[in-house]
């Protein structure tokens, strides 16, 4: 076995901002280009909407802010006949914290078996007696929800679907990205996701009016970067003169506003977008092929766009000592069951998710990014596979 002073760390994440990227940036600036929130902002948003293959994109400051903008947004558009909502129990604190700040009234549904997303049954049993207005998802790791099934299951409650797919960047489902099968869906550029853009975040919809309102809240809730027809029907509504428009504030806004620098930054990554999801998908066939005794994600995805190769074992402790003795990082599987965290349970109680609880206590995942290739991968399977023990509990299946 190497030590950790002979090679090269294999880290969960490396800055994509290269240093071609900095001296382009760095001309850039130096070229006296306004660097707060301008034309190079929506610029980034026209190209990332087209890459997605959508009809809007709106940047924030980050993936966070991104979940909570289109949450907002949907209240705010008037979209939602209650304020109850689902959200998954294997997701991100600010999957659902933005939801609970919000004022709605969430229920956790369990994950899935194989792909980690919903688990259909219980999503099923939630929309039937919870009566939500309001889902959303998030698509562990990159992987792809069982989509077809969730979305006949929205359509058949009345269910509007948001999509958290800050780890799916580029994975694909039914020839569609992920992020474009519901009303919107979200990405994070933070440093360790597919790109960077230092610290960002984007919301992508096909809905003309759900774009205008979250242009508003993006910023202050004027009415300054939104389409003039939009403009003249609030300032007709509300009887607001020219003037007073530019400091009339029509929804109550949270400046989640990014910059021109992030967003230059952020058209330099668009260009190598293609090849970083390539890369990350023959990295996740690679772990799969090395890791052969173990849980493996799996999903009808068609390019997986993986964020990270998760699995399972008994013997998680043990196992990270030994991955960090050999400079490999690793993780819990994202945070494992959200209703275990103590921000949910001081809220809503204990709660049990009987597969969200497996992935909590015996999740953990393996990096996975552009940077690493197939001998880099092959040394964290060696080390891993010599001393992690597959666990033997195994994840409920969906009847």
């Amino acid at each position: 076995m190497t030590t950790s002073n002979t090679v090269k760390p294999v880290l969960l994440a490396e800055e994509t901002i290269s240093q071609d990227d900095l001296k382009i940036t760095t001309e850039w600036m130096l070229a006296g280009n306004r660097l707060t929130k301008a034309e190079v902002t929506s610029q980034f948003e026209a190209s990332f909407a087209e890459w997605m293959g959508c009809n809007y994109a709106v940047f924030v400051n980050s993936g966070s802010s991104a979940n909570l903008l289109m949450i907002y947004a949907a209240k705010e558009a008037g979209r939602l006949r209650n304020n109850k909502v689902i959200a998954p129990g294997v997701s991100w604190v600010t999957t659902v914290s933005p939801l609970m700040q919000l004022g709605f009234d969430v229920r956790l549904c369990d994950c899935d078996p194989v792909n980690l997303g919903l688990d259909l049954n219980h999503l099923e049993e939630l929309c039937r007696t919870e009566a939500p207005s309001m889902l959303l998802l998030v698509h562990v790791l990159g992987h792809a929800n069982h989509l077809r099934e969730i979305k006949e299951i929205c359509a058949r409650y009345d269910v509007i679907l948001l999509e958290d797919s800050c780890e799916a960047l580029g994975s694909t489902f039914e020839g569609q990205k992920l992020g474009c099968h519901g009303l919107a869906g979200s990405f994070s550029f933070y440093y360790g996701h597919h790109i960077s853009t230092i610290e960002g975040g984007m919301v992508v919809t096909d809905d003309q009016e759900l774009h205008q309102v979250m242009l508003s809240l993006r910023s202050h809730g004027w009415s300054r970067d939104l389409a003039p027809g939009r403009q003249a029907d609030l300032q007709r509504t509300h009887n607001v003169d020219e003037f007073r428009n530019l400091y009339t504030f029509y929804y109550a806004g949270f400046n989640l506003r990014s910059t021109d620098l992030q967003a230059y930054i952020g058209l330099q990554q668009l260009k190598k977008l293609d090849e970083i999801c390539r890369i990350r998908a023959e990295n996740f066939e690679t772990y799969a092929q090395g890791l052969p005794g173990f849980f493996k994600q799996q999903s009808e995805t068609e390019l997986l766009s993986s964020f990270a190769y998760g699995t399972l074992v008994e013997n998680r402790m043990e196992v990270a000592r030994a991955l960090k003795a050999e400079s490999i990082e690793c993780r819990p599987l994202i945070c494992g069951n959200i209703a275990r965290h103590p921000f949910w349970v001081r809220v809503y109680g204990d709660q049990v998710l009987p597969n969200a609880d497996l992935i909590h206590d015996f999740g953990i995942y393996l990096p996975n990014h552009h940077n690493l290739n197939a001998a880099d991968i092959g040394r964290v399977a060696q080390c891993f596979n010599s001393v992690a023990r597959p666990m033997d509990a195994t994840l409920r299946q969906s009847a």
